[in-house]
């Protein structure tokens, strides 16, 4: 009887050996792969996700024990186990967005769930929304729409991406040393329908990330299937139209393919015609060659050509020479184009192991007239300038993911490389007039720039705590041939630099989830920059730290509270007279981040984000330390209505604080405060609805800069406020028919 007792004894204490691992795949009504689904058993509170085919495993799973399949946008399911030895399928059918599907998970960034939730209660509906889906992220055009826009987030002003990592689908957008300015960020190649989510995190703390991304990071993730076609027009003021069609071409449970096309056009509300037409063409293909092997293509082109009225300045406004929507040299502008091929596979190695590699190829053109400061430099023929290049990209990631368990601890560890090749082919800075005649040839040559890098972290899972230690290198190579030179000499430069991190998450429930992050991360320097000031602060490191929580207060609320610094070796600073940048001194930052979601009804939800910063210059004196154009207060709040009769809607407002234009802020940039609105209603097919601009026709400023410039008839140069106005009230409407 003995050893029959001490069995008996033994399995009451250890009764989860009966507990096996429970594995499935979660997939939609069209069998097709739902990512990041949650997967929590109820029972014993472990949780999982699925991965991009799909599939999941959850350990610790015995008979009887309650498991719910959730999603965003889905409705949930609860299923109770009676079979551990059969893989499940679960199906979810979409439904309206409710927040109680929000689940707060270690394996998942919890960060995404806001910009989940404005996708699908909100839905990115133009080229300017793209950026705006990141909480705390201002944009300002200052070029008529065709140049990328003017990026502010967390203190900085980032010109046009020096210090964010853009990519879409894993592609990047920044360009390393472009003809106007490092980092250069042109999104309007994405057909804002197509965005699925979007994926970002503040600060320089993930591994896979590399060049640029000090602030942070954003990866805009497009569909995989469209699950209907659809037509598309808009009509508005100041002669704009817009077309679009998105076209299902395949979608099976193992293979989609779909097209789509937009025309953009308007004169836009400068008293100069802007005479701006975008074209974009899209297409993806996602298919499963095996169950273990997906594949996915994805092919785009974009052309764009505009004419602009450029900044003006304050006094000849305030004079009566021109209006505020007028211009001193109306024949600014420019056009671009690009094309990209992106091929990405993703495998299932074994059941602990996953390989995701990607290559791409962009094609790319640019040529941009400006006049910064009209008659400074050159009373006679004016100082517009043209920044123009050829470049072609190419590039390959590669990332090979494993999963372990050892007693109480499991997690995954990653290791993956990354290659990037740019080519820009007689990179010009010119002086020109009327946008015909070249003048001077100030810059002109071949950039060749090669980033390699490479990285380790993992995952470590520790009861309800997750460490993710991780270490990346990158090694850059830069060559540029001076066509100006005479003589053909290529002058070369090389770095490497080492950017360690460690992010540590304690999850007390699928509520809470509190963390702390610490790293350190880098931008790059214009090749041309570099090779001239023989390789000194070829790639200035930036330390940064964040503490905060995630937190779901009740069922129907989600929200994010963080604390951040970040100090940077060297800052990028816009020269006004010149039209580029120029590195400076050090700097730090800090401030807080507040991010909050609440569903108030089944329809109606409530966003909020405010953001405040304290930026400063580390070297200079105290009455001349500040950071131009970095804002210390923005907010943007508001209501949103997806209702299941068809009806929808919101009005959002965005504020963003007065800020400094130079370093004694004895020249202010002013703030303001814009309110949106859009009204609608769907049908079965049709869907028709109106957007409102700056519903209060507020007067405003765009983007502002500090800039010293001299007009007709002035005998001295004035520096002073140079701004793009805002958009006044606009009108437009909106007719989209479903087949």
């Amino acid at each position: 009887m003995k050893p029959f007792f001490s069995i008996i004894v033994f399995l009451l204490l250890h009764s989860s050996i009966f507990a096996q691992t429970l594995t499935g795949k979660v997939v939609n009504q069209n069998e097709q792969a739902i990512k990041e689904a949650n997967i929590l058993n109820t029972t014993t509170n472990e949780h999982t996700h699925t991965n991009s085919h799909g599939s999941f495993s959850l350990e610790n799973v015995s008979l009887g024990d309650v498991i719910k399949f959730s999603r965003l946008g889905y409705q949930s399911e609860e299923v109770t186990i009676n079979d551990l030895s059969t893989p499940l399928t679960i199906i979810l059918s979409v439904e309206s967005i409710d927040l109680d599907e929000v689940i707060i998970s270690s394996e998942v960034n919890p960060l995404q769930l806001i910009t989940d939730i404005d996708i699908q209660v909100t839905p990115v509906n133009s080229s300017q929304d793209v950026l705006r889906k990141v909480p705390g992220l201002f944009i300002g055009q200052h070029a008529g729409g065709g140049k990328a826009e003017q990026i502010f987030l967390r203190g900085f002003d980032i010109d046009h991406g020096t210090d964010i990592n853009l990519t879409v689908d894993g592609l990047p957008v920044n360009m390393v040393s472009h003809a106007h300015g490092q980092g250069y960020a042109d999104l309007h190649f994405v057909i804002p329908e197509t965005i699925d989510k979007v994926d970002f995190g503040k600060g320089l703390y993930y591994e896979d990330k590399g060049n640029f991304t000090t602030t942070g990071y954003v990866d805009f993730k497009t569909k995989e299937h469209i699950d209907i076609s659809m037509i598309k027009l808009e009509a508005g003021q100041f002669d704009t139209y817009r077309l679009l069609g998105m076209f299902n071409i395949m979608n099976t449970a193992q293979h989609t393919a779909y097209l789509a096309s937009e025309y953009l056009s308007t004169d836009s509300f400068f008293d100069s015609p802007q005479n701006f037409n975008r074209i974009n063409i899209f297409g993806k293909y996602t298919g499963f060659i095996t169950e273990s092997d997906k594949l996915g293509v994805t092919i785009s082109n974009f052309s764009s050509k505009w004419d602009a009225s450029g900044q003006i300045p304050q006094r000849a406004v305030d004079s009566g020479l021109i209006s505020r929507f007028g211009a001193i040299d109306d024949t600014e502008g420019g056009n671009t184009s690009r094309t990209n091929l992106l091929v990405n596979y993703d495998k299932i190695i074994d059941g602990s192991s996953t390989l995701k590699s990607s290559v791409y190829w962009s094609a790319y053109d640019f040529e941009l007239y400006s006049n910064f400061t009209f008659l400074l430099e050159d009373p006679i023929n004016g100082d517009q300038i043209r920044q123009k290049e050829d470049r072609t990209i190419f590039g390959l990631n590669s990332e090979y993911q494993k999963a372990f368990s050892l007693n109480k601890v499991k997690g995954t560890w990653q290791a993956g490389i990354s290659l990037r090749n740019d080519q820009s082919k007689d990179n010009e800075l010119s002086r020109s007039r009327n946008r015909i005649e070249t003048l001077e040839q100030i810059q002109f040559g071949d950039v060749n720039e090669t980033n390699v890098g490479a990285y380790l972290g993992a995952n470590i899972h520790l009861n309800k705590w997750t460490f993710n230690p991780s270490v990346r290198i990158d090694y850059f190579d830069f060559q540029y041939n001076d066509n100006l030179l005479g003589i053909y000499e290529t002058q070369n430069e090389t770095e490497a630099i080492v950017s360690p991190k460690l992010n540590v998450f304690y999850n007390a429930s699928n509520k809470l989830q509190l963390y702390a992050k610490a790293g350190q991360g880098f931008h790059s320097n214009d090749t041309r920059v570099v090779v001239a000031r023989g390789g000194e602060t070829i790639l200035p490191s930036a330390f940064g730290a964040d503490v905060g929580f995630v937190w779901k207060p009740t069922s129907k609320m989600l929200f994010n509270l963080a604390y951040w610094y970040l100090h940077l070796e060297q800052e990028f600073v816009y020269v006004g007279d010149a039209g580029i940048v120029e590195p400076s001194g050090e700097t730090q930052r800090q401030g807080i981040d507040l991010s909050y979601r609440y569903q108030v009804l089944p329809w109606l939800f409530f966003n909020l984000d405010a953001n405040y910063t304290h930026a400063r210059s580390v070297d200079e004196p105290s009455e001349a330390d500040l950071i131009p154009l970095a804002a210390d207060f923005t907010l943007v709040g508001g209501l949103n209505i997806v209702h299941k009769s068809g009806f929808f809607g919101s009005i959002n407002v965005r504020h963003l604080n007065d800020r400094p234009a130079n370093e004694d802020n004895s020249i202010v940039a002013e703030g303001y405060t814009i309110t949106d609105m859009n009204l609608g209603y769907t049908w079965k097919k049709v869907s028709l609805g109106i957007q409102i601009q700056n519903l209060f026709d507020q007067e405003w400023n765009e983007t502002q800069f500090a800039t010293e410039s001299r007009l007709s008839g002035e005998l001295d140069s004035v520096e002073e406020i140079h701004f793009t106005p805002g958009t006044p009230f606009f009108f437009k409407t909106t007719l989209q028919y479903n087949f």
